[in-house]
């Protein structure tokens, strides 16, 4: 059977992920991966989680945590997560909230939601690769998005009517860039809002890392600043705000959220029913108590460690890495943002390293919507020991020096 004749032509623009693929290595003992963006499995806060699950299994509510539930979300979760979002700005109520199956599923929610085929999304040069396999499925056009660039919203427009169809939203990480480790500063979040509002699009604010700060101090979320300029009435911004708790706690629960005017909350939820009815009524339950009971004490912890490691790879990399290699140097996240002399291709120098320095890293044109960005890299430091990063990015940095050097 022809089965390529049956797929949708939205099948063709799926891909495979790149570091997806990557994870695999992580098995391999032979190999020191900085590839794999995932959080450190010893810093889960496995004893409160099989705490809560036993709570919630023996306890009054436990024919409830194995039964269907409603699309929007478990009630006591969805409180929380509105308490949790004052604290940086984002006032809401828990009908401004859908619990979603990790944040990834709600980039594909907004996606169904607000994409149709040849419509334009903007992105930044690189963006989270994630988001670009979650927006692909829907056939858009790609728009490069430079903040405090001085192109006028008409070329926006123009661009994306010439490519059949028209601007929809502008989405981006804020905080601690997936995959730069880089901050968005506030007057370019206040840049992104105007151009949005003169565009009439939407924003989607991917907040994975927003507790992930080591140093520096905060930057209002977009969201808080959009409702900041409409009085604090939710109902009144074009942002869309979206959460996980996998940086945090433990990404194998899978739960996300999305904060937003109620008009969009209300088809997500839609969308919700139609895919998977709604998320694990258990695995809510659990993540709430481990929220309410260890929430504070976990994000402590792990911005300690996180802290420390990316301090090791930024030293390490100023002492090992050769003239004409540069790097970002990021004030929280799980993300370095390497960038080799004009003419290295990261690919191909990720095939010449895992054959000969046994080192691992993701090459940064997947990052790109365009296939641009072939001399860049990025590396995670989440999940790397000290002696990880040393002897890592030494070879890394020997092997990049014998390639100019060739």
């Amino acid at each position: 059977m022809e089965w390529d004749e049956l797929f949708a032509s939205r099948a063709m623009r799926m891909k495979a992920s790149e570091i997806r693929e990557l994870l695999k290595l992580l098995e391999r003992p032979d190999i020191i991966s900085f590839a794999g963006g995932i959080p450190d499995a010893a810093l889960f806060p496995k004893q409160a989680v099989a705490d809560a699950y036993s709570d919630v299994l023996t306890g009054p509510q436990s024919s409830a945590a194995l039964q269907y539930s409603i699309s929007e979300g478990y009630v006591p979760l969805r409180d929380w997560i509105v308490r949790d979002m004052a604290k940086i700005g984002i006032v809401c109520t828990a009908d401004n909230v859908l619990i979603t199956s990790g944040s990834q599923q709600a980039l594909d929610y907004l996606g169904k939601l607000l994409l149709s085929p040849r419509d334009t999304a903007l992105v930044t040069w690189p963006t989270y690769l994630g988001a670009l396999g979650a927006f692909n499925a829907y056939e858009p056009n790609y728009d490069r998005l430079t903040p405090l660039s001085n192109r006028p919203a008409e070329a926006y427009n123009e661009q994306a009517e010439q490519a059949g169809g028209a601007v929809k939203f502008a989405y981006c990480v804020p905080e601690f860039n997936n995959p730069t480790g880089e901050t968005m500063p506030r007057a370019e979040r206040e840049w992104l809002l105007d151009l949005a509002e003169s565009l009439d699009i939407a924003i989607i604010e991917d907040a994975a890392y927003q507790a992930l700060r080591y140093e520096g101090e905060a930057v209002p979320p977009i969201l808080a600043l959009d409702l900041a300029r409409h009085g604090g009435d939710i109902e009144s911004t074009r942002t869309l705000y979206c959460g996980s708790f996998s940086k945090t706690l433990a990404p194998g629960l899978r739960v996300g959220w999305i904060v937003g005017a109620q008009t969009v909350i209300r088809k997500l939820v839609l969308a919700k029913q139609a895919a998977d009815l709604h998320s694990s009524t258990i695995n809510q339950m659990v993540i709430t108590k481990v929220a309410e009971t260890v929430f504070e004490e976990q994000v402590s912890k792990v911005r300690a460690t996180y802290s420390h490691r990316r301090t090791r790879l930024l030293d390490a990399l100023g002492q090992y890495m050769p003239p004409g290699v540069q790097w970002t140097k990021p004030q929280g996240g799980m993300f370095v943002w390497v960038t080799l002399p004009e003419g290295m291709d990261g690919a191909a120098l990720l095939k010449r390293s895992l054959e000969t320095a046994k080192v691992a890293f993701v090459p940064g044109k997947a990052f790109h919507a365009d296939g641009s960005g072939a001399n860049t890299m990025r590396l995670s430091f989440s999940c790397a020991s000290d002696a990880m990063i040393e002897e890592g990015i030494a070879k890394l940095g020997q092997l990049i020096a014998d390639e100019l050097a060739a």
